[in-house]
């Protein structure tokens, strides 16, 4: 327990970025040495900023006990980056939360067809009943649902999976102790009797507009894959989906009128090259060789039970349309990569000079997974062998590649270079 407060009095540094916590562990080892750390340790070992220098000079542990003392009244259970049940796929993202507060059990998540479903607060009834049957669905195919739990689409599709009589994550914006929106205590409460509620933020952590974006590369990092459904330009389902593509996650959209204001954001996903979905199975099919035990095709007979799935509680979407829209640049940000990627793939072959300069700036594994490829297509796992690095760094590197256009991803899990190696 002495030990653990050093972790909370990390986590509840709220201002600092998360990306800055994990940097400080790798340079001090243990949340107990930063907090013994002065500014000069700082600044030779990991350094920061000068606000971030001040956040970490609140030395006072009170706090940190309180929160200790409420969680184990509560009965949420702490979750560092360094045990044992950590998701190693969330430990592999950029940015990871140091830790992980919990309300309920969470599941064994990488050996879990995990997915994502997104989409407005301001759905419409259509958005309603696909968010609910893409819920349902996804459990009866043998896959796990994760979701904001935010209203209008993120709770349809809980509702969905726990009609199901599956296991779903919410992954919190908030505090643990805190519920938002309100009036949403009930599926909280269900889904943490069924699965888990996550938040990186400890109790009695005031609600920031901020956290809601934050909290996405959480969802996506729990994830294989991402879906959208109904999403406005400028929806924060499009920042989970953009997180989801940082993240070498797969991204699914359903499509919707092209006229309607609701689905320009996820019809636009799928223009830009997101894979079409209507239902469960559609998502699930593209995971099944990956969780051969895991999934297989549900029946899909629309019954009674399965019609009263998608109805109940769709009146409820006139209340949900009240509520203020999320914001986030996550559209126009997922819109700039897509493009950069596509304009990278027809730029003409740089010259020797050029394209050394460019391999100058990779790292030492980007370097060794260029070696192992060259302009025919590979699989992953062929890469991964001949590279001679962890699964885990080989598709993260491959995703950055992607992005800076030294590769190319192919159909099947293969990739292939797009310039000629030195």
């Amino acid at each position: 327990m002495s030990t653990l407060k050093y972790w909370v009095w990390l986590s509840s540094l709220t201002e600092l970025k998360p990306k800055t916590r994990v940097e400080l562990l790798e340079a001090f080892g243990d949340p107990e040495s930063i907090y013994y750390a002065d500014d000069r340790q700082l600044l030779e070992r990991c350094p920061v900023s000068d606000h971030e220098r001040s956040l970490l000079r609140s030395k006072s542990l009170d706090r940190a006990d309180e929160i200790l003392e409420k969680c184990s009244a509560d009965g949420v259970t702490l979750c560092t980056i360094r045990d044992a049940i950590y998701p190693k796929r969330l430990y592999n993202i950029y940015d990871p939360p140091v830790m992980l507060y919990i309300k309920g059990k969470l599941p064994a998540i990488d050996e879990e067809a995990a997915i994502a479903v997104v989409g407005t607060r301001k759905a419409t009834p259509y958005g309603i009943k696909m968010g609910r049957g893409m819920g349902y669905e996804i459990i009866r195919g043998g896959g796990l649902v994760v979701t904001g739990l935010a209203a209008g689409v993120d709770s349809a599709a809980a509702e969905g999976a726990l009609r199901a009589g599956g296991s779903c994550i919410g992954v919190l914006g908030c505090a643990i102790d805190d519920i938002y929106p309100k009036y949403s205590d009930m599926l909280f409460e269900d889904v943490a009797a069924a699965g888990a509620l996550v938040s990186e933020y400890p109790p009695g952590t005031p609600i920031f507009g901020r956290n809601f974006p934050e909290r996405n590369r959480i969802m996506s990092g729990l994830s294989v894959g991402v879906t959208v459904i109904e999403a406005p330009i400028g929806s924060g389902a499009l920042i989970t989906a953009s997180r989801a593509l940082d993240q070498g996650r797969e991204v699914f959209a359903v499509p919707g009128n092209a006229d309607a204001p609701n689905c320009r954001g996820s019809n636009g996903l799928i223009r830009d090259g997101a894979i079409l979905v209507t239902c469960g199975w559609d998502v699930l099919c593209e995971f099944e060789s990956r969780f051969p035990a895991k999934l297989s095709k549900p029946d899909l007979t629309r019954g009674p039970d399965f019609d009263a799935v998608l109805q109940t509680g769709v009146e409820r979407s006139d209340r949900l349309a009240k509520i203020p829209p999320e914001t986030g640049e996550g559209f126009a940000k997922l819109r700039e990569k897509k493009g950069d990627r596509k304009n990278i793939d027809k730029q003409k072959r740089r010259d020797y000079i050029d394209l050394k300069e460019q391999l100058s700036g990779l790292s030492e594994a980007q370097l060794k997974i260029v070696a192992a490829m060259d302009e025919h297509s590979k699989h992953v796992d062929d890469i991964i062998e001949a590279a001679g690095l962890p699964a885990s760094v080989v598709l993260s590197e491959l995703t950055v590649l992607q992005i800076k256009g030294f590769v190319k991803q192919e159909n099947g899990k293969r990739f292939s270079l797009s310039i000629d190696k030195i």
